[in-house]
């Protein structure tokens, strides 16, 4: 008895020993490639085996695995070609072999002899499998493929799938999923849930109840609608719109791509709280924790000491495994899941500065650190962690490298059985706890027994450890049935997933609302990457469509599930099922009426509100009548009680040409349908509802009718009447039009003019009686303007008559909004101009309490209006003749050289009389109104500095140049500014004119660039082939919404468009109280920005109806003058541009004369006090410094110059360098790659464009030798601000050029910016914690200069699924 207990002994201490002898010895992975086959080539299969297994026991090992006779094969290394064949019959270990544990060694199997392996029978297979005892299988850590598995993956020859033609709902049998806009992630795993047989039923058992949650927030019960519409729906495709609303999402979450993964766990978590919420006593265990049961698995992470065995110890649970598809720093990738699972929990050693502080020795010892699997869960989710961060480039990438994955996955070799069955394992807590484990050897046991509670020794029991080892293990086989496919890159991309039916076991492919079948050949597919070998690039250039996500069923028949079918169903979803059946039919009636309702616009002429054409929408089924749509517009556009319904009736018409195009007399009883054609998408007419008072009656109107809206004209009282609609026939003569007029307006079609007005300002009488309407040019819809009267005004010709002016007049003006400076006088009366020099005056203030300095410029006022007037009659008899005929108009001129002697006394008169009117307001207030040269510079700072935020960058300046005709630069003389070249500047600038002005008198006076409007007017409003009666009109105006800031005045303007802005600007003098000169006028737009108007040639034609005009004290540009913006140029500050100063550069002045006028300034409003020998003015082009601006240079000589322009002004630290144009200033930087750091800025000054210069001037402040010195042109905007993790690699070092001014580095300006290095300088050698911190560091460095930051990862939008229904804002995140 006792021998028999001792012999128990000694085996229970063997099999100890044999256990932890495994355990600790070093293994070796093997990774064998079979190149006997085509389709194996690509086929990798995986051993894990103990380093002392000798080569014949592995020959017998990859038999097996490959399914082939021992001794019809070799092995042979796979990277070393000249080590040759491995000895099949061998007994040195793989170690003496030279196989290394630890790191993976490529063998490769190759034929013998010439001769192709022999394929294994069942029965070899058998045989040999019986060889194989448990110790071999124990060294089995990593799983191998199974029997027949070898050669089913084919190459991946091509990336388009071969799937079959899109089936029906009806050949497949299943729904599709409608994608929102970029939620394929969401379809995918949506689908994937559906066609899990034990998701899917436990989901159907749980029972919503309607008293405790809101149907629209309850996630669980939108899930078992979508899942029983997937189930039972006709429909080819349903909306996920419910469910996506259940997690809180509003619209815009359907346009944030997300990861799947990354759903899968968030909607798991927010099913599992929604459950813990709901507490239901009819919940089946499964139900109330279905999630833990079906995903749910634990793993140990253990740290085991070398020296004395002591193991420390946690348990986590996972819901999936994620894989790594590629090893940091690995140059190639895993070919298989099995080798990625066996990377997973391969262990790694601590040693050296990782030491592991062991409790038990009391010190730092050696480790052994891993996972340890557990228990699997019943459905088992595996992630191919395919999204990287590539340090090389610094972007984040997809890797592409192929993967296989198995049918069928034996996981057993991957479950620590010992801790999977031991007492205390069960006992653990998971991760979520504090508490730790710890386990040693038996021999150890009785020395722990006492430690503390922390990390306790526990006693490993023989008994349970005897049943370990004899024990067999069940079966951990799982079957593949979802594979979700990501196509795209790391940017984005699309998600479908491929799913095995378990009730036929065929795959299909569910991509979004497309459900088609699939073969094991399109599964292969997904395995990624290329035929190529699998190196570094290879991700590169494989294909972009793989699998993402795995999810395998345990093959147990105890617990493998079939789907419910509908008669299977609990009586609650069977009531749900009934409910979507009618919800889904009455969806179907309602699309089937949507088919057969014409949706067609609606306009009305609303008799009470405002008389306003209103417009609607009328929705009316194809088989209603015409009386009764005829009720339905009446009700929708609400004249109940306004006008009866008999006064209605509907007709066509045609919105764009406002054209009645016919009545329906006689077809009250007609359909809608037969009426409006047929039920369309669009129509190409409307309907109109007509009304009229009760004592009229309807014309009709008839196909082929035009209609015309005729204007009565009245000479005497220069009024046009609203318009009077009339039907006309093409083929009708002018004739027939007339009497067809005489009788709409009772007017006399014996004396009667009818002109019709073509297109915009195109006026034609209509004169020849026979001529037809049409031959005349009308259409559907026309315009036509009438006078009758006994008028002498019919003997004159058209363009010169009353009626002709009155028209022009009323086609040509424009309702303008100006606001006036609070220092306007005179802004409570309404002023029209005449010719004949009287001023009409609409005062609604008492006249007798205005004060002295507003009498005083309504006196100056009337002297400048006759002094004009008398300029006007001296210049053209004829002119004052037609002008004195003619009331409410004003021909206005202003003084210029280029006018009969005299005028120039009067332009003397003139000053003398503004110089007079001066000082009587200075005298009269008391000295409150200063000179004007001291004034309004002042004035013009205030303006500049209330404009700063809205116009200080060249953004605006190019706005203001190149989209706004009438608010670019021009003087107020006409004479043509001569060039250095001996052209006057209109022959360069306005090459797109027509050679027929060439003759003409120009009025252009500055070189820039043209408009692209060629104004016909010079700029005091008087045409160059002849004089224009130009209409002005002001009344004032009271801001309804109260925007007039400080009281400030406004007046309404009607003037005539063709007005030029100098003639403008003189109308407006009563109104602002000071000379054109002195007041600017800006231009409001739509978002509140303000643009100067400075081009005083130019007409209004750019203005329209109800724009807003701003005017604002201070000095007006005079001929030949520019406004500039000056900015300082900080090369070394993080912002290099700082605004400054508005200035006025003119014409023919030097760049010291501009400087010296500058200083004043920068030291009265900026605090700088320079010397002019120590700053510089240079060309400023967006934010890049450009040409340097010496002294003597003369703008718009040898500098062009144009309106708002900008220029750089930079502080220098010594001496001006730059003396001559052939000089070349170069910004230069150092970069020194030992200290990742870039230097300060140094301006470097050549004499030619030389590359030798340059890197001599370099080596001369750097000290760096010549030999060794690289430069690189910087890239991009100025600073050129570039990360210090890229500059080393990513610019074009030392160019083999030999100057300046070529191909790739087109220096031929100053401002360029050049970075030069030590070749010889390597860069700092930096941990990866350092290399992040850098990496954070330069990310804000570059995020504050504006720099594009490449390595930046693109931000996402977070993904929630909010309990609550919605989102809840953050107090503070404001």
């Amino acid at each position: 008895m006792e021998m028999c207990d001792l012999r128990s002994r000694c085996l229970y201490v063997s099999c100890i020993l044999q256990i932890e002898n495994a355990s600790e010895e070093p293994r070796v992975l093997c990774i064998v490639q079979d190149t006997t086959n085509a389709k194996t080539v690509n086929e990798r299969l995986t051993l894990n085996l103990p380093a002392s297994t000798t080569l014949s026991k592995l020959f017998e090992d990859v038999a097996h695995k490959a399914s082939y006779v021992n001794g019809t094969f070799d092995l042979a290394w796979g990277k070393t070609g000249d080590m040759g064949s491995l000895d099949p019959s061998s007994e040195m270990s793989l170690t003496e072999s030279g196989f290394e544990p630890g790191k993976r060694n490529f063998l490769q199997l190759t034929d013998k002899d010439g001769e192709q392996p022999q394929i294994a029978s069942d029965e070899s297979g058998t045989a040999g499998s019986s060889g194989l005892d448990d110790s071999s299988q124990e060294r089995f850590i990593g799983p191998l493929p199974r029997d027949g598995t070898v050669g089913c993956s084919s190459d991946y020859s091509s990336p388009s799938y071969s799937y079959s033609s899109i089936l029906n709902k009806s050949d497949t049998g299943y729904v599709g999923l409608v994608n929102q806009a970029m939620t394929c992630y969401l379809n995918s795993l949506l689908q994937t849930l559906f066609m899990t047989p034990e998701f899917r039923n436990a989901l159907y058992n749980w029972e919503f109840e309607e008293s405790e949650e809101d149907p629209v927030t309850s996630i669980p019960y939108q899930l078992q609608r979508l899942f029983l519409l997937l189930q039972t729906s006709k429909k080819r495709a349903i909306e996920t719109t419910d469910v996506t609303r259940s997690f809180g999402w509003d619209s815009s979450e359907a346009w944030q791509q997300h990861d799947v993964q990354e759903l899968c766990r968030v909607m798991f978590d927010a099913l599992e709280q929604k459950w813990k919420q709901t507490e239901q006593q009819q919940f089946s265990p499964l139900t109330a924790d279905l999630i833990n049961q079906l995903y749910q698995g634990k793993l140990k992470d253990y740290v085991r000491c070398l020296e004395c065995g002591y193991e420390s110890w946690r348990i986590d649970t996972y819901l999936d495994i994620p894989l790594v598809i590629r090893p940091f720093g690995a140059s190639q990738a895993y070919g298989s899941v099995e080798e990625a699972l066996q990377a997973f929990v391969q262990p790694e050693t601590l040693d050296g500065a990782n030491q592991y502080f062991c409790e038990r020795c009391k010190k730092k010892c050696d480790a052994r650190k891993g996972l340890r699997f557990l228990h699997f869960p019943y459905l088992l989710t595996l992630q191919l962690k395919r999204f990287d961060f590539d340090y090389t480039t610094m972007h984040r990438i997809k890797l592409n490298d192929r993967m296989s994955f198995p049918e069928e996955l034996d996981m057993g070799p991957f479950i620590d059985v010992e801790d999977e069955k031991s007492p205390q394992t069960e006992s653990c807590t998971d991760s979520g706890a504090e508490n730790e484990g710890s386990c040693h050897s038996d021999q150890m046991s009785n020395d722990f027994s006492a430690d503390d509670g922390v990390d306790e020794g526990i006693c490993l029991d023989s008994a349970s450890s005897t049943e370990r080892v004899l024990k067999p293990k069940s079966s951990l086989t799982f079957e593949l049935f979802s594979v979700m496919v990501h196509s795209g890159s790391a940017a984005g991309g699309h998600y479908y997933a491929c799913i095995k039916s378990f009730s036929d076991g065929q795959w299909y492919s569910f991509n979004d609302q497309h459900v088609s079948k699939i073969t094991q050949e399109d599964i292969r597919k997904t395995y990624g990457g290329s035929s190529g070998s699998r190196g570094y690039y290879s991700s590169a250039f494989a294909s972009s469509t793989n699998a993402y996500m795995l999810i395998y069923r345990l093959k147990d028949p105890s617990r493998n599930a079939k789907y419910l079918d509908c008669d299977d169903f609990p009586e609650h979803i069977k009531h749900l099922v009934q409910r979507e059946k009618e919800s889904e039919e009455q969806e179907k009636r309602q699309r089937e009426i949507e088919r057969n309702t014409c949706k067609i616009k609606l306009f009305c002429m609303h008799p009470v509100k405002m008389m306003a054409m209103m417009e609607n929408k009328l929705e009316v089924h194809k088989d209603k009548t015409l009386r009764e749509a005829t009720e339905m517009a009446y009700k929708l556009m609400e004249l109940d009680g306004v006008v009866p319904l008999d006064c209605c009736r509907l007709v066509k018409y045609d919105e764009f040409h406002e054209y009645l195009e016919r009545s329906y007399e006689g077809e009250d009883d007609t359909p809608m349908g037969l009426l409006l054609g047929g039920v369309k998408s669009s129509y190409m007419f409307d309907l109109l509802l007509e009304t009229r008072r009760a004592e009229q009656v309807f014309q009709p109107y008839k196909p082929g009718e035009v209609m015309v809206k005729v204007h009565v004209v009245d000479l005497k009282t220069d009024t046009i009447a609203p318009p009077v609609s009339i039907r006309a026939y093409l083929n009708q003569s002018i004739t027939e039009f007339k009497q067809l007029i005489a009788q709409a307006t009772e007017l006399s079609a014996e004396t009667m003019r009818v002109v019709l007005e073509r297109c915009y300002n195109d006026l034609r009488l209509l004169y020849v009686p026979n001529k037809t309407l049409k031959a005349e040019g009308f259409f559907r819809s026309n315009k036509v303007f009438v006078e009758s009267s006994e008028s002498p005004d019919h003997q004159v010709t058209f363009t010169d008559s009353l009626l002709w002016k009155l028209l022009d007049r009323h086609g040509n003006t424009i309702r303008l909004f100006v606001s006036l400076p609070v220092q306007s006088p005179g802004t409570n009366r309404t002023i029209c101009q005449k010719v004949g020099g009287d001023t009409e005056e609409c005062s609604e203030g008492s006249k007798g309490n205005r004060n002295s300095v507003e009498a005083i410029l309504e006196e100056s006022t009337e002297k400048l209006k006759n002094l004009s007037l008398q300029q006007q009659q001296g210049s053209s008899t004829s002119d004052s003749q037609k002008s004195s005929d003619t009331s409410d108009f004003e021909h206005i001129e202003s003084p210029s050289p280029s006018q009969e002697p005299d005028s120039s006394s009067v332009s003397a008169v003139v000053a003398v009389d503004n110089r007079e009117l001066e000082n009587r307001i200075r005298a009269a207030s008391g000295g409150a109104y200063s000179d004007p040269e001291t004034q309004f510079p002042g004035e013009e700072r205030s303006d500049s500095e209330v404009n700063n935020d809205r116009s200080t960058s060249s953004v605006d300046s190019d706005i203001l140049s190149s989209s706004h005709s009438s608010d670019t630069l021009c003087n107020a003389d006409s004479g043509p500014i001569q060039l250095a070249n001996g052209l006057d500047s209109h022959s360069i600038t306005s090459s797109r004119r027509s050679k027929a002005n060439e003759g003409k008198k120009e009025t252009w006076d500055t070189a820039e660039e043209d408009s692209g409007t060629d104004s016909e007017y010079d700029e005091n409003g008087k045409s160059k082939a002849e004089s224009y009666y130009l209409y002005f009109r002001a009344e004032p105006y009271a801001q309804e919404d109260g925007s007039g800031e400080g009281g400030q005045k406004c007046v309404l303007v009607h003037v005539d468009k063709r007005i030029t802005l100098s003639a403008f600007k003189q109308n407006l003098e009563p109104f602002v109280g000071v000379t054109s000169t002195q007041f600017k006028v800006f231009r409001v737009y739509a978002n509140n920005q303000e643009f100067e108007s400075v081009r005083l040639n130019e007409t209004l034609s750019s203005f329209s109806d109800d724009n807003k005009i701003t005017i604002r004290l201070g000095r007006a540009l005079k001929k030949g003058e520019y406004r500039v913006k000056v900015y300082q140029l900080l090369v070394n500050d993080a912002e290099p541009c700082k605004f400054l100063v508005d200035t006025v550069f003119a014409k023919g002045m030097t760049v010291k004369q501009s400087k010296e006028e500058l200083m004043p300034q920068l030291k009265d409003q900026c605090k700088l006090d320079l010397n002019i020998d120590k700053f510089r003015l240079r060309k400023k082009t967006w934010k890049n410094p450009g040409t340097v601006f010496l002294d003597y240079h003369v703008y718009e000589e040898d500098i062009n110059i144009s309106s708002n322009w900008e220029v750089f002004l930079e502080v220098l630290d010594g001496p001006e360098k730059m003396k001559s144009m052939s000089q070349l200033a170069v910004l230069t930087r150092r970069w020194t790659p030992a200290q990742m750091k870039l230097e300060p800025f140094q301006e470097v000054v050549l004499e030619s464009s030389s590359v030798e210069e340059l890197k001599e001037k370099l080596s001369e402040i750097s000290g760096i030798p010549l030999e060794n010195l690289e430069f690189a042109k910087g890239r991009g905007t100025f600073p050129c601000d570039i990360s210090v993790l890229e500059i080393h690699q990513d610019l074009d070092w030392n160019p083999k050029v030999s100057t300046l001014n070529v191909w790739p580095l087109y220096i031929c300006d100053d401002g360029a910016v050049v970075f030069y290095r030590d070749s010889t300088e390597e860069p700092m050698e930096q941990s990866e914690d350092e290399r992040n911190e850098l990496m954070k560091k330069e990310s804000s460095r570059l995020l504050k200069t504006g720099q594009r930051v490449s390595y930046s990862p693109r931000k996402e939008k977070a993904l929630k699924i909010y309990l609550d229904g919605g989102p809840v804002k953050d107090p503070g995140q404001d």
